[in-house]
């Protein structure tokens, strides 16, 4: 690449870095793309460089291979329905122990060590949740336990830490009004907080390019889907799995007042990057 090539890069990113500048980004890293240590910290890179160039970034972070591993570990064995994880004490008790006490320093310290600034923010102090009611997959075969949906957002420590441009790093735990603790499935939360947050954009970086129209083939990326292509890809049978509170929460968040929601492939080198500053752009964008 020469010379001249860089510069039409930094130029074909110039506007978009003007027309973000002060936005809020809510992005979700999660799935099997938080497994590959390098990847990790070519995608954390990404975001203290939006952060670096004026947008003002939330991550909130799954954890799900980790917590998978702690779990096996702990002889308890995992469930899940429509994508939400059931969850006894038990469960929970390593969810929260791996989300706050592991998975969220471990992304602060990486993005401090990049040159970021960043402070972990557990969610319990951020989520007021209310158990999340058993979906119709579930009907008869028993409760998903402690899985919780927010019911309300405080968002005050987020909007301090932004303001003093510190990335926080927000873990899916909330508290219910008795105080108890309950599980969020990680996009849920991201699409609460972005539309709390009225982000200009969420971001959901995961383990599949974004929606496909055959799930068995991974060049049927849809690149634009909106609420009624949803419903039909829901009748088909198209949707399922992790897949489906992702595209539910992304809807909720649009409804809610956030700008775009795209749904990438997070294993892509510089996913985040080419999706935010090229004209291109990759993946699903989901609109009204």
């Amino acid at each position: 690449m020469t010379p001249a090539d860089k510069a039409k890069i930094f130029l074909e990113a110039l506007p978009y870095v003007q027309r973000f500048r002060d936005a809020c980004f809510v992005v979700k890293y999660g799935g099997a793309a938080m497994d590959d240590t390098e990847l990790v910290r070519h995608t954390l890179r990404d975001v203290v460089l939006l952060e670096a160039v004026g947008i003002h970034v939330v991550l909130i972070h799954g954890g799900g291979p980790a917590i998978g591993r702690a779990l096996k570990e702990a002889g308890i064995s995992s469930s899940f329905v429509d994508g939400l994880r059931i969850t006894d004490a038990a469960t929970l008790r390593v969810i929260e122990r791996v989300l706050s006490g592991e998975v969220g320093p471990a992304i602060v310290e990486i993005l401090e060590g990049l040159g970021g600034r960043a402070q972990q923010v557990l969610g319990q102090g951020v989520f007021e949740v209310k158990p999340l009611a058993a979906t119709a997959s579930l009907a008869g075969k028993g409760s998903l336990g402690f899985v919780g949906e927010p019911t309300s957002i405080d968002g005050q420590a987020i909007q301090a830490l932004l303001a003093e441009r510190v990335i926080p790093v927000v873990s899916p735990i909330g508290r219910g009004e008795d105080g108890q603790l309950y599980n969020i499935n990680a996009d849920i939360a991201a699409g609460c907080l972005a539309g709390a947050l009225r982000a200009e954009k969420l971001v959901y970086l995961t383990d599949v390019n974004g929606v496909l129209r055959d799930p068995q083939d991974p060049k049927s990326t849809i690149s634009v889907l909106t609420p009624k292509d949803v419903s039909v890809l829901q009748d088909r049978g198209v949707l399922q799995g992790g897949m489906l509170p992702k595209v539910q929460s992304a809807l909720s968040a649009l409804r809610a007042g956030v700008g775009k929601v795209h749904l990438l492939d997070g294993r892509i080198p510089h996913a985040l990057l080419l999706e935010v500053f090229t004209d291109s752009g990759v993946g699903t964008e989901l609109v009204l």
